[in-house]
Parts: C-alpha cells; structure tokens; sequence
C-alpha cells in the first residue's frame, strides 16, 4: 500500500491523500482554558489548540471541538518526536532492530587472538553499558582472553558534524544533549551512583562504566542534616576528561542516589569504555582501542558476531515516554541511512532494495546489505521525512524538521498538521504500538507527576525548551469518544508552574465531553 501511494504520488503528480476540507468555524477557547491562560500571562496570540475526533478524517467534515490558531507553524519542542517515532514505525515496521556486527580479524592461539577486533556501529540507539557487557562477554566465549592488536571502533554509518555539546543551552553536561553516534555507547554518560557508608563516616560512589584512563574519586566524607541539593553539596568537578574529583561532601540523611552526567570529552568515551569494561572483565590488550574503519575485506564477507538491539516497538517507548533526544535523533538518522531517496528522487530506483528486502516488515539493519549502504546524515533523514510526509498526511502543512527530536529551534510544525498525522496513525495498522509509547498522564513517563482530573485518561507526548511547553496526543473523553490532543505554547512565560496547568486545564476540559 504505502509503495503504491508513492508511485501514485511521485508520477502522477497529485494528492493521494484526501483534499482537506473546507474551514469550519473555529471553536472558542474554552472559558476555563481561556482563564489559565490569563493566569499565566501567556496571550492568546502565543498559544495553538486543536481537538478533534480521533477518527475523524477530512473528508467528513466534522468541525473540532476547539481550533484556535490551528494552522500556524510553531516551535514543537519534544512533541516533535512523534513525526519521527511514527514516521519509524510507518517505513520501518514495529520490529526492526539494529544490529551491531563485531568481526574478529587474526589467529586465535591458547587464549590469545594475534590481529584486530572490530566492532561496527550500525546506529543501535540502546547499546547500553549491560548490552556491551554481553558483547564482550560474547567475545570472551570465543576463547579469546588477550588481543595482542586493537580493538577497533567503527563509527562511519553516520555522518554526523562534530559539535559542542554547550552550544544549545549551555548545560554541557545535561545527557540530554549527547550528540547521536553510529556506535553510541550508554548515550556517552557517566552514572554514578552514591550509597552512605555510615560505619566508615563516608559515601561510596560507583561509576559506570568504567572508563580507561579515568581518574575517578571513589568516596566523599559524609556530612548530617537535610539531602537539600546534594549535587551542589558534592561540589563536582566535571571539567577535566582524566579525572572526576569532588570538592564536598554527602548528607547521611540523602541514602542512595543515581546521578548521571555527560563525559566531558565525548569523543573519546566510546574507547575508553570499551578498554574499561574489556579490562575489568580479566581481558587484556597489547594494542589500543581506538576508532577505525572496517577493512573492505571484512565487509564482505559475516561478522564473528552480532549483537541484536530491542525492536523499534520497544524503542520508541523509550523515546516517547522519558524523551530521549539522543534516542530519537538515532531513530531519524537511521531512516536517512536505510531509505535515501525510497520515496521518490534521482536514486529512487536503488533505494528501494531495502524496502524490497522486507525493511516494512521488520528486518534488521544489519552490516550485510549488497551493497553497503551510504552514511546517514540529517539531510537525508529530513528528505525521506518530507516525501513520507507528503505521501501519506497530505502536501499541506509541511514540518519543518532539524534532528527529529525537538531539541532544536529550527523544527516547526503547526497543531492542524500534526492532529491530521495523529488520525492517520490512528487508523494505521500500528496505531497500538505508537499509542503505548506515549506518557499517560498522572501514571508513568514525563506525565507521572502531574496531577489531574484526567489521569489514566490521555496519552499525550509532551515538550518543553525555553520559551516552548507543548503536549500532542489522545484523550478518552467521558462520553466514549477519543480526540486528538494539540497545545503548542511559545512565550517566555511557558515554563511556569501556571503555564502547565493551561495544559492540565486543557487536557481535564477534553476529557469532560459528556
């Protein structure tokens, strides 16, 4: 279905899609909304609002329950994930994986492996430090406890510019704003965890993973009294890449904590954790690990191994509930890489093998595709976003995409053109994959705290940068009927306690229908 909408749309040259319908009168904003609003000194002018039937299409013409400024293109924040995770699963299928293929180049005698291991970074967007245990672990099994050469790192299926990581917000060591990686590894972080130690007056801090190299403080004095902000009192210094140090202590009263920070030279995390954790499991190395390329003749032919990830089913839970930028941007790249140019373009012809090759239906994106497959970058991921857009929403309404995950001030999108994708998911065979990734309010992901008249009741997909708080989803409405869910809020006011509750007002009035 999906390839003849494609063909349909790229020869014929015509909306495959049904033409949107004429305007229906806007619906007024809800007085209990509109006095939110006031509260929050946010303007009317600032705000976008839609919702309407879930399973509502434009061919019938149902005016919405609310539409106040619907079709302006705004800043989306995080509420952008949802073009990418949907998009995922429409082209990819609900059980894709990556894989993450390890090669093993050299003789293997008593133990010892004379040659080089590779290990090559497809885009997995969960290689987290228990699933690179295993790796390793895998490797181990193979006989091999010592590699007189190097473990080489492979990072070249993504193209992606080097960046700093203080340039968007300045917040460094946030991990949200960890750079996508073709082998990023634990998202580039540190996780420390601290545990009182009473008996000895101390506080014992744990890392992982270990990083090689790494000159890491392991305890700090305890200290009496309220946790307070524990991090400041630690008084970390985070700056220099060979050591972590602290400068305070810990309250007794905090017990255990888990604090994940950003490495300081992201670069060279992936060698270092992969020689920390090799060597803390009793492997030994004469070489090196470094970053590389995988020789052509190993390309060509099966990896030693292969690590499998999770299917994109199970991935976007993880995107969409806790918002994980890095994870999201993963996500986007990977479809530039596995699908340039599929829907439409000069390389239309050769990019559709992978679709041929069961991409839809939920292979993997492993590393023995004929041929290889390019690298992916941003702008190919944004060109198969657009055409995808365009064949299966509708040529109105366009986003305008960055990096797919909302982390960005360039991605817009209007609340008109994402509830009209909401209802297509609705009707699409993975309605329930997508629906299931999204946060239920009051219940678990980024909604678990919030505090509302509608709990359990909404499926929503939230947003928040500076200046920007939005939430896009499904609301169970009293009466039986589902709605579409849109709030965009762009104001220097949209990170208040009282612009939340606007979005908390909105989401309890969709849900009294009745």
């Amino acid at each position: 279905m999906l390839l003849r909408l494609i063909l349909c749309a790229l020869l014929l040259a015509a909306p495959c899609v049904a033409s949107a319908a004429p305007a229906a009168s806007p619906a007024a904003i809800p007085p209990e909304v509109d006095a939110a609003l006031v509260r929050a000194k946010i303007p009317r002018e600032a705000v976008s609002l839609l919702v309407q039937e879930a399973d509502t299409t434009d061919a019938t013409h149902a005016a919405p329950r609310l539409s106040h400024r619907a079709q302006v293109a705004m800043n989306p924040a995080s509420v952008m994930k949802l073009t990418t995770t949907f998009a995922a699963l429409d082209l990819l299928g609900p059980a894709y994986a990556w894989t993450t293929p390890v090669f093993v180049d050299g003789a293997l005698e008593s133990g010892t492996l004379y040659g080089n291991v590779y290990i090559q970074g497809l885009g997995d967007p969960k290689l987290v430090l228990e699933r690179l245990w295993l790796l390793l672990r895998r490797l181990q099994g193979l006989g091999i406890r010592q590699i007189n050469g190097d473990i080489v790192l492979d990072r070249s299926a993504f193209e992606v510019p080097e960046t700093n990581a203080a340039d968007f917000d300045g917040e460094p060591l946030r991990p949200y704003n960890a750079a996508p990686d073709a082998l990023l590894i634990n998202y580039k972080a540190v996780v420390m965890t601290i545990t009182p130690d009473r008996a000895n007056r101390m506080a014992q801090i744990q890392f992982d993973p270990p990083l090689a190299g790494v000159e890491m403080q392991a305890t700090v004095p305890l200290s009496a009294g309220d946790c307070g902000d524990y991090r400041a009192a630690l008084k970390a210094d985070f700056s220099e890449a060979r050591r972590i140090r602290f400068a305070g202590s810990y309250a007794a009263s905090c017990g255990e904590k888990v604090w994940p920070v950003a490495y300081a030279d992201p670069r060279s995390y992936a060698p270092r954790a992969v020689q920390g954790l090799w060597q803390e499991l009793g492997g030994k190395l004469g070489g090196s690990v470094r970053w590389g390329t995988l020789p052509a003749a190993l390309a060509a032919g099966k990896p030693t191994l292969e690590m499998s990830s999770a299917p994109l089913a199970e991935i976007i839970r993880d995107i969409n509930k806790y918002s994980n930028n890095v994870m999201a941007q993963q996500v986007f790249l990977t479809l530039g890489r596995v699908l340039p140019g599929a829907l439409g373009g000069a390389d239309a012809t050769a990019a559709e093998a992978p679709l041929g090759n069961g991409l839809g239906t939920g292979s993997t994106g492993g590393s023995t595709t004929t041929p290889p497959l390019p690298a992916g970058n941003f702008a190919a991921s944004r060109a198969v976003l657009q055409r995808w857009w365009k064949v299966r929403i509708g040529s109105e309404d366009l986003p305008v995409w960055d990096n797919g995950s909302g982390l960005s001030r360039q991605e817009r999108i209007s609340a008109q053109g994402l509830a009209r994708m909401l209802q297509v998911a609705w009707r699409s065979p993975y309605m329930p994959e997508l629906v299931a990734s999204l946060p239920i309010t009051g219940v678990d992901g980024t909604l678990k705290r919030v505090k509302s008249r509608a709990t359990g009741s909404a499926h929503l997909k939230t947003g928040s940068l500076s200046n920007v708080l939005a939430r896009a989803g499904y609301v169970d409405g009293a009466s039986g009927k589902r709605y579409v869910l849109v709030a965009l809020i762009n104001h220097a006011n949209a990170n208040t306690d009282a612009a939340r509750a606007v979005m908390e007002t909105l989401v309890d009035w969709a849900a009294r229908d009745n």
